[in-house]
């Protein structure tokens, strides 16, 4: 069977379960997540093996450290993605909840409620979390989900999507609700690309590189998410001991991450009063600072001379780019041209700058005195979420349960005619 007919019957397998779940109960997708849950420490060992697996394959080809990190479970991981399903199963239900509702004049009343979007396929990289999370977050929904994963987790994922088909099985629902791409070829990708009729939305989640890719080759709708260069701008006045936490938060805590800080904006006011005491933090972590030729200055010989190319990259990596500024606007303009639209972060105690920050910096989440690390569905309080969407249509932000469904219009009449 060639890629087209193997994800043809893929979408096909896929979208019949989704007519299933569009009419499950709440009680049932719950029972089943828990099942999930419970499932993926029982069989702890099976996926941990494949986990171990894929990270000697990982070694041999060379992925950096840090990648090596994201693809990683351990016991704790695992406790803690099994945690996440629990909470997902938790979660109010948003299918069939009423938004508006009217009495027309004739007698029609009109409800406009949420309704599961059908099969939504999900394209993303070596993070084996993304896996469960996804499978979760669409179940809890309604809806049957395709998950693509990058060929440096393959072991891993095919060993989460066996257990979690079980155990969607053992709780009486389609094992079909969670289906995985076991060929990683890029000619799979495209095929499911193209799924018109059987794939309702598409998700990439991933590196610039990866979103890219699917923009420009899908034909079925896209919800772009995941590229963050993201941006931290200590201002003029600011407490510049909890800018150097922030600062350091924000790129050290786990820099593989869409919502780590790439670049550190300063403004020249406390520049040399700042720029070496974080430093001296960022030192510890063995952190790489690219800098404008003012940062060169005040930092001397250990600092990379910054190009062009360096402020616009997603490092996701202990390097980060560093620019002095004159200005908050001058920050504002370097921020719009740069960045992604992701998370940005004003570390100010003015309150008239963080106003006109977050009023004029368009990105999906603004942050006043807080580090960009905390772009999450977790932290936002909606559970786990299926990506951080940086467009403006539908969904922007951490991408939790309402974001996956959509809304249906239900018209009830007396024998009303027109």
């Amino acid at each position: 069977m060639d890629a087209k007919e193997a994800m043809k019957l893929l979408g096909q397998r896929a979208k019949a379960a989704s007519r299933q779940l569009m009419i499950t109960g709440s009680a049932a997708k719950d029972r089943a997540l828990r099942q999930i849950a419970e499932d993926l420490l029982i069989h702890q060992e099976e996926i941990l093996a494949a986990n171990r697996q894929d990270l000697a394959n990982g070694e041999v080809n060379g992925i950096r450290p840090v990648m090596l990190d994201r693809l990683r479970l351990t016991k704790e991981r695992l406790e803690g993605i099994a945690a996440s399903v629990r909470e997902v199963a938790a979660l109010p239900d948003p299918v069939g909840e009423v938004l508006d509702g009217s009495v027309r004049p004739n007698g029609l009343e009109i409800q406009k409620v949420r309704v599961p979007m059908g099969v939504i396929g999900i394209i993303y990289e070596s993070r084996p979390n993304v896996t469960v999370d996804a499978a979760a977050l669409c179940l809890k929904s309604g809806n049957a989900c395709i998950l693509r994963g990058g060929k440096e987790a393959i072991a891993t994922n095919t060993a989460l999507a066996h257990v979690m088909g079980r155990s969607l099985e053992k709780a009486g629902l389609p094992g079909d609700s969670v289906l995985l791409v076991e060929d990683t070829s890029r000619e799979c990708a495209r095929e499911m690309m193209r799924l018109n009729g059987l794939v309702d939305v598409l998700i990439p989640r991933g590196g610039g590189g990866l979103i890219r890719s699917v923009v420009e080759n899908a034909t079925v709708p896209v919800i772009q998410t995941g590229e963050g260069n993201c941006h931290i701008y200590v201002d003029s006045p600011c407490d510049l001991e909890m800018a150097i936490q922030v600062t350091v938060n924000a790129k050290c805590s786990r820099p593989s991450v869409c919502n780590a800080a790439e670049t550190l904006l300063v403004h020249r006011d406390v520049a040399e009063a700042f720029l070496p005491r974080c430093k001296k933090e960022l030192d510890r972590y063995h952190t790489q600072l690219r800098g404008c030729s003012e940062t060169c200055h005040i930092l001397g010989e250990d600092v990379i001379p910054a190009t062009e190319e360096d402020y616009a990259t997603e490092y996701n990596d202990y390097i980060l780019a560093v620019r002095v500024v004159d200005s908050l606007e001058q920050a504002m303009e370097h921020i719009a041209r740069y960045s992604t639209g992701h998370s940005e972060a004003i570390l100010t105690s003015d309150y008239s700058h963080s106003r006109k920050f977050t009023a004029g910096v368009d990105a999906a989440a603004v942050y006043v005195n807080a580090s960009t690390r905390f772009t999450d569905g977790g932290e936002f309080g909606l559970g786990a979420e299926i990506g951080i969407s940086t467009q403006k249509l539908h969904a922007r932000g951490p991408m939790g349960l309402r974001e996956l469904t959509t809304v249906k219009y239900l018209v009830l009449g007396s024998g009303q005619i027109r």
